[in-house]
């Protein structure tokens, strides 16, 4: 690093004090939480007392691609003016931007509530996500850093949806989704919606893990880009001004005369994910004071969602594998969140089965669905967790919804039969194509799937879909999207043999 100067030569936009936080104890999320809503070439000043700062900011700064502009010292105070981007990039001439507190939404207009059409037996569906174009995850990524507007990334994103829906309805689908388009990823996306929470690269969250170097190698290992894949940080109260997903259904509606699913993070996981004592514990005392405020705003979102029109709302909580089959496994599975907090199986199911009947108390069960997979983040089979239901089918069967939308057709998921003990009244969504294997399955081998349910549950209980998402991280598609759209393909002309 440069040597000191004696004041910096450039007025900040924005400027902070970290105190005495360190890199690996949080300074680096609230570096982050200042910078993000800066243009490119915007200059962010931050005071700190921790020497150990003067040598890993500038290392942030080149993993970043941001530029360490100057730096001032006077005892033990320190001053560092980072610009985000190139200080070439800011212009000379333009007057130095307002980074202004973000304004609490007018609330919205109520809505007319929209009759939603029922969901036939054997109905034929995506579980959410679906392959994104590469200039829509392009326009993602400039979004996030401020180099697109608002309007501008909603514009592309509703050309990706109308080509991830008129995709699935060739496919010969019932229920459609809108492919997730709008999402970095099937969870983390929440973050960027909340009041007081905010996206943060991977790599900001390295030095909070207790083994870095472990768990860098570990993301590399699983295909994992922790420079694009971004993690939730809670810095405050969540509040919910905006939806997080009912403009997700206005337009799929708009853009299809079929039924629309669409899924939602669970609260478990949520809750799993958000919490990190080094930056949540600021906003609350403990991981269950978060799960209340992330109840009340999935109920929120869960009403308006039955008044969009949503004719299933899932609920996605993968998280509970890891919960019973991680057990023997010397590191954590990524998609259950590293940074968590988990306690004993038992403490964490009830907990888990707690929240989930809380966010669904009263809303329609008919219309609602938990999914529940291994891990979706890599296509190797051998690296996803394996088990069968028998450890969650009791927890499961306590959880009031009206559908389980189950992975399946891996080996790994187990026996069918685990599910016969899920109440009668519910539906049972069986996976019958599995999104990892690269080959399409044969019409016959998905036929005989179906009629292996059909036999233990019915055919009016029955739903079809794929085991999981095509694209549950938007950067780390599991497949392409015609592999995708022949998958789907594959079940709807198994399934027209029992209609």
């Amino acid at each position: 690093m440069t040597d000191p100067v004696a004041a910096h030569r450039h007025p900040p936009d924005v400027a902070f004090d970290g105190g005495d936080l360190d890199c690996g104890n949080g300074l680096l999320l609230l570096i982050r939480r200042h910078i993000d809503p800066l243009p490119r070439g915007g200059l962010l000043e931050i005071r700190s007392t921790e020497i150990s700062v003067d040598e890993d900011l500038p290392a942030w700064c080149r993993l970043t691609g941001n530029e360490l502009v100057s730096w001032t010292r006077e005892k033990k105070q320190r001053s560092f003016l980072v610009c985000k981007g190139r200080l070439a990039e800011r212009a000379p001439e333009a007057p130095a931007p307002r980074v202004m507190p973000a304004a609490a939404a007018a609330p919205a207009p109520a809505r007319v509530p929209v009759e939603a059409p029922a969901i036939p037996p054997l109905a034929v569906m995506g579980i959410g996500s679906w392959p994104r174009p590469r200039w829509m995850i392009e326009a993602m990524h400039a979004y996030v850093e401020g180099r697109l507007s608002e309007q501008a990334f909603q514009e592309t994103a509703d050309d990706a949806v109308r080509l991830a829906i008129a995709a699935q309805e060739k496919a010969g689908v019932d229920v459609v989704t809108d492919g997730e388009q709008r999402r970095d990823s099937y969870a983390s996306f929440v973050a960027s919606r909340l009041d007081n929470c905010q996206l943060i690269p991977l790599t900001d969250l390295l030095p909070l893990v207790d083994h870095p170097e472990e768990f860098e190698a570990e993301l590399r290992a699983l295909d994992i880009p922790a420079g694009d894949v971004r993690h939730p940080a809670v810095f405050g109260r969540l509040a919910r001004t905006r939806p997080l997903v009912a403009h997700e259904v206005d337009f799929a509606r708009s853009a299809t005369a079929r039924p629309v699913k669409v899924a939602l993070p669970g609260p478990y996981l949520l809750t799993r994910t958000m919490w990190m004592e080094c930056v949540s514990d600021r906003a609350y005392d403990s991981r269950e004071a978060l799960a209340e405020d992330i109840v009340r705003v999935l109920r929120a979102e869960l009403a308006e969602l039955m008044d969009a029109g949503a004719a299933l709302v899932q609920f996605d909580e993968p998280v509970l594998s890891e919960v019973v089959f991680s057990g023997a496994k010397s590191k954590r599975s990524f998609m259950c969140g590293a940074l968590s907090e988990s306690l004993a199986p038992a403490h964490e199911l009830a907990f888990a089965r707690d929240l989930l009947n809380a966010v669904l108390d009263g809303a329609p069960r008919h219309r609602t669905a938990v999914h529940v997979c291994r891990g979706n983040w890599t296509p190797d089979e051998r690296v996803a967790l394996a088990g069968s239901y028998a450890p969650l089918v009791d927890m499961l069967a306590k959880v009031r919804v009206g559908a389980y939308l189950l992975e399946m057709c891996t080996p790994r998921a187990g026996e069918m039969e685990i599910l016969k003990t899920l109440p009668d009244d519910a539906r049972i969504g069986v996976g019958v194509v599995n999104q990892k294997d690269p080959q399409i399955e044969d019409v016959a081998a998905v036929a005989a799937r179906i009629q292996h349910a059909i036999a233990l549950f019915g055919r009016e209980r029955v739903l079809l879909h794929p085991d999981c998402g095509f694209a549950t991280f938007a950067d780390n598609p599991i497949c392409c999207t015609p592999a995708a759209q022949d998958k789907l393909a594959a079940i709807a002309a198994a399934a027209r043999q029992f209609a």
